[in-house]
């Protein structure tokens, strides 16, 4: 499938499932994620230090993709998120793992927190 169609395909399925719940993904199926103007899939593989998370997102179909990959040992999570505008909360979602189920799910909105250098 190209890259293209892959893309729009995923933020198609995305825009289409709820928010509120967590989705679980099976290994090496995937599921499709979404996060504030990016689109692509979630993924994850056993090994034996725990799962190998493996997300991959791109903002459009001619935009170079990005992936980011984490290994989840049991009861373990991970946030990927974006920033907004000052003072609005991160878009974001979780991957958490617990026995032998891997979810994808939006954590409840955290007000941000700017941070300031010091001279």
């Amino acid at each position: 499938m190209p890259f293209r169609s892959f893309i729009l395909a995923a933020a198609a399925v995305a825009a289409l499932t709820g928010t509120a719940s967590a989705e679980t993904i099976r290994p090496l199926d995937g599921g499709s994620v979404r996060l504030g103007d990016l689109a692509g899939v979630a993924y994850y593989t056993s090994e034996p230090k725990g799962y190998r998370v493996v997300v991959t997102l791109a903002r459009t179909e001619v935009s170079r993709a990005v992936r980011f990959e984490a290994v989840l040992a049991q009861g373990q999570s991970v946030i990927l998120s974006t920033p907004q505008e000052l003072g609005a909360a991160a878009d974001s979602i979780e991957i958490s793992r617990t026995g032998d189920t891997v979810a994808v799910s939006r954590p409840r909105p955290v007000p941000a927190r700017e941070a300031a250098a010091l001279n």
